[in-house]
This record gives structure tokens, sequence and C-alpha cells, in this order.
């Protein structure tokens, strides 16, 4: 399987950091926190990463390189100075990604999830990570029913969760889209629609890096345990 790690966002709630240094390679206990990605990617024998960027690209190309120094086979899909949105960067980048179903991971989330849980093949279009609604996200994305993800519920007891960025795709996901930029989520619910995505709950440690105190918090977790 390869991945994509999703890294041109601008990265507006860490400024003045993300000035001059593009957010994924702000670095969390000690290291950059795209190098916590790829590590955990090499870990469990996932070596073909694609990561896309926008905003001071040219730093993350510079740092990571081709990957060697982590094990991995790194190549990149640059969007220029204007991010292409989730959805449009993952269509420009399928060329690089192949037919098979592959997975992608935002640069700006935090977890100890192991990726290796995840499904190598799709019944349907897609498979999501979902996790316990932060408090900055109380509202939550989707629902969980009997390992289907679904934007609606038939039961009113149940409770939306959020999605955590991790997610396994098919390309044929993208089958009707033309380049340029757009959202994911709109793809995601009318795959949803049609019952094709099937989704799991992690109830370990998830975080989305967005903030200075959000990342503050990810090394509070990460120096109690080294």
């Amino acid at each position: 399987m390869k991945a994509m790690i999703l890294a041109a966002g601008r990265g507006e709630r860490l400024r003045p950091f993300t000035d001059h240094t593009p957010k994924p390679l702000l670095p969390v206990a000690g290291k950059p926190l795209i190098v916590w990605h790829i590590e955990a990617l090499v870990a469990v024998g996932i070596h073909d990463i694609v990561i896309n960027h926008a905003w001071l690209g040219g730093q993350i190309e510079a740092v990571l390189g081709a990957g060697e120094a982590w094990g991995a086979r790194i190549v990149y899909s640059p969007e220029g100075e204007q991010a292409l949105e989730t959805g449009g960067g993952i269509y420009r980048a399928l060329p690089l990604l192949g037919d098979a179903p592959f997975l992608v991971v935002n640069g700006d989330v935090w977890t100890d999830y192991d990726f290796s849980c995840l499904p190598l093949r799709l019944d349907g279009l897609a498979h999501l990570l979902l996790v316990t609604n932060p408090s900055h996200h109380a509202t939550g994305d989707f629902f969980l029913v009997d390992d289907c993800v679904m934007g609606d519920s038939p039961d009113a007891r149940e409770a939306r969760l959020t999605f955590s960025g991790i997610g396994v795709y098919s390309p044929r996901l993208f089958a009707n889209c033309e380049g340029g930029r757009f959202p994911l989520a709109p793809l995601l619910c009318r795959a949803m629609a049609r019952g094709l995505v099937s989704g799991e709950y992690y109830t370990g440690y998830w975080m989305d890096v967005g903030t200075p105190e959000r990342r503050d918090e990810v090394e509070r977790f990460l120096w109690q345990y080294s």
C-alpha cells in the first residue's frame, strides 16, 4: 500500500510560527510533526509515500528529501502557493498513488494509532478512522453504524464522531472529478449515501495539532512516555 501525507495547509491558527516554517515541519517533542507520520508508516511496512505541499513547500522537500533517512521513498505533489484543499490535492496526486487503495493521513494530526490495522482492500470506496469528538469540535462529523459510516443516522440516539483525517481511499472515489480546488467531504457524503464507506472507532490518543496549545498538549503526552 502507498500512503499520502497531506501537508499543503497554511497553518493560520499556528501563526506566527508558520509565517516562516510550514506547519508539517514544526517541531513536536524534538522532531518535525511530519516525521512522526513517516516513521509510523515505515514501521508498518509502508515505504512509498506521497507528500503534497503548497505554502513554503520547498522547505519540506529540502528537509525530507527522498526519505532515505527514514527508510522511505518520498515523492512530492506540489500545488504552488494556493493549496487545492483535500479533495483537489488527492486528485492531483492520483498518478503517483497508483490503482490500488491508498492511505491518506492529515499532516497536522498526531496519533498513536497502528496504521497496520487499516484494511489493505476495500469493498466500497473509502474506510475512515473516527475518534471521540474533541472539545473544539464537539458536534462531530459522521455516524458509525455497524462498521458503516453515515452522514445521517436512522437512530436519533446515535452520536456523531469526528473524522480523524486518516482514511483509506479507492481511486474510484475520484472517478468523476476534475482538476482544481475542491473539498473531500462531498465525495465522501455521496459515497456514504450509497453505503460505500466503512469505518472504525479509535479510542486511543489522537490530536488535531492546529493551535500552539494543542501542540503543547501533544508534547506533554510524548515527553511523559519518552
